[in-house]
């Protein structure tokens, strides 16, 4: 069995307690020292909880009151938001969009010295790279090492992006390494260097993270594209990864497959092996080339065979998971071969280590396949019918045919069997063709928005054709506008956006797009189950009206598909949270 190194597990991990992380034991004193009745903790880990106290690295955490901690939280929050900035195209006029100033920014942050120490595995994509990521963390915190993920977007709190050893960095941690680089970025910066953009000083304050918290192991998913993304100061990885790709962010990545790929495969570097998963011919040949240049040795990894899971599921739904799973899988064996740390592990087509097999069923990735009940509408409503959201961030149109995919087989299941797992993955029955679930007992709805760089003509008819080859038609559609806005970052505790002055045209122009569709003979079979479509504009209002509608017809189950933004899937999720 592998084991990580012993100091790092005495870093980890409590010494009297080998399987208690030594973070839980030093959160719980924390807690205990402001709210003596607040946790309650087994005896014999309360005896070692102070002497597993981690010793500070770089900064000695304050005690603060839980109100002057969300004050200071907001204030940092406010401060980020003031460096978000409209996304432009980085390429060769414009020096990639000034990306040297990342490495003015390192030396300034002190982390010239401190990111080659870093044991990183670095992934691009167009799909699936966060999930890639999610697996890849899980499996090597399995197998015993301290790790550290970096990803995006977040759905509700900013700290979702950075989590140590699969929990998402306190707000203590948060905000003294946030306050750390901001002072000194505000010090050093200029007319000469200004402030870092928002992504670029999120992926500096990841680096300084996971720098000054001494990880075995750095995931870092890249933001946008990959050759002038922030990540991509890392200069040498230990392996690099692409997943899926197809047409998204064209408007700075480029309009075709190989343009789109060359931007992916910036993150190659020299002699830094590489793995990627099956890709549409165009795609894969730009990332053969860049890997010749480089003398890249990329290779191609199979998608997870599911006998190897020995009667476990993946910890994420969907068909395409099998897909990142096996990149997945690829990354974390050059990893522990690269580091060292291989051993007598068995790792090929016949077979996986237990802690491969645990981390893959283990990993958790809201936003993603999920399936949430509504559990305000199950204690109004006591009879058979009720509320199930079942969100998806899918904004592209493979990305689309996936979801729908997972949702025609998801819905066949007895939503009330959620009710205590509600923030958990479910896993759908595999094979066979799910049933027509039309009818008074049960009623598909599409809750829909995506951003308006996106055609919605490309998306709203592979999603629709898809559930409609799977026997699920949708009997209404409604769009709404984002709660979240682009220009602030908020967290779970900060108040709503003022829903006045909203500008519908573009959830107008989508549900012109939806009617159109349902009127065309491509989709005139779908068209007469569909009631109408609505247009909301707010998301509480959508969802009220949804509870209402639930509350007056109280045998059906209403099953919502929440898809086409990441950003609305985590207002939903903060709605249902609050």
């Amino acid at each position: 069995m592998l084991h990580a190194s012993p100091a790092a597990r005495s870093r980890s991990f409590c010494p009297r307690h080998p399987c208690t992380p030594r973070v839980l034991l030093a959160s719980w004193v924390r807690r205990r020292i402001t709210n003596t009745d607040s946790v309650a903790l087994h005896p014999s880990l309360r005896a070692c909880a102070v002497p597993c106290l981690p010793l500070p690295i770089t900064h000695r955490f304050r005690l603060r009151s839980n109100r002057a901690m969300a004050r200071e939280y907001e204030e940092a929050l406010d401060c980020l938001s003031s460096l978000i900035t409209r996304r432009t195209r980085a390429d060769g006029s414009n020096k990639g969009d000034h990306f040297d100033l990342m490495f003015d920014y390192l030396k300034i942050l002190e982390l010239e010295d401190a990111i080659p120490e870093l044991k990183v595995i670095h992934v691009a994509g167009t799909k699936g790279k966060g999930s890639t990521c999610t697996f890849t963390e899980s499996i090597l915190r399995c197998c015993g090492f301290r790790t550290g993920l970096f990803t995006s977007p977040h759905l509700i709190d900013v700290r979702e992006r950075f989590r140590l050893d699969g929990v998402e960095v306190s707000e203590e941690k948060f905000l003294e390494y946030f306050w750390w680089c901001w002072h000194r970025l505000q010090e050093k910066t200029g007319d000469d260097v200004p402030m870092p953009a928002y992504f670029r000083f999120l992926a500096l304050l990841a680096f300084k993270i996971f720098s000054a918290e001494q990880v075995d192991v750095a995931i870092m998913e890249v933001g946008l594209g990959g050759k002038f993304d922030a990540t991509n100061v890392v200069q040498k990885p230990i392996v690099c990864g692409i997943s899926s790709l197809g047409y998204d962010h064209m408007e700075i990545l480029g309009n075709t497959l190989r343009e789109i790929a060359g931007e992916k495969a910036g993150i190659f570097k020299k002699g830094v092996p590489a793995y990627t998963v099956p890709q549409p011919e165009e795609a894969m040949h730009a990332l053969e080339d860049k890997a010749f240049q480089l003398g890249v040795p990329l290779q191609l990894a199979s998608p997870l065979d599911t006998g190897l899971l020995k009667n476990q599921h993946l910890g994420l739904d969907g068909e395409h998971q099998y897909l990142n799973a096996g990149l997945a899988i690829a990354l974390s064996s050059v990893w522990l071969k690269t580091t060292g740390n291989l051993k007598s592990m068995n790792i090929d087509e016949h077979s996986l280590p237990e802690q491969f097999v645990s981390g893959l069923s283990r990993a958790r990735l809201e936003g993603r396949a999920q399936i949430v009940p509504d559990s305000l509408g199950q204690q109004q409503n006591s009879n058979l019918g009720g509320l199930t959201f079942y969100l998806d961030g899918a904004h592209s149109p493979e990305s689309m045919e996936m979801c729908a995919k997972w949702y025609s087989h998801a819905i066949r299941e007895d939503p009330s069997r959620f009710g205590e797992r509600s923030h958990e993955n479910h896993h759908m029955r595999q094979g066979g063709h799910p049933k027509s679930l039309g009818g008074k007992d049960h009623q598909q709805i599409l809750l829909f928005n995506c951003m308006s760089v996106r055609d919605p003509q490309l998306l709203l008819p592979r999603l629709i054709n898809t559930c409609d080859q799977h026997g699920v038609k949708f009997h209404k559609a409604i769009f709404v506008p984002n709660q979240s806005v682009y220009n602030k970052v908020t967290s779970l505790a900060s108040p709503p956006t003022d829903p006045q002055q909203v500008d519908l045209s573009w959830q107008l122009t989508l549900q012109k797009a939806w009617e159109n569709f349902m009127h065309s003979e491509q989709g005139s079979s779908c068209a007469s189950v569909c009631e109408d479509s609505l247009v909301f504009p707010s998301l509480p209002l959508a969802i009220k009206w949804l509870r209402e509608s639930v509350q007056q017809s109280r045998s059906v189950q209403v099953q919502v598909l929440v898809t086409g933004s990441l950003h609305l899937v985590g207002d939903v999720l903060r709605l249902m949270k609050n």
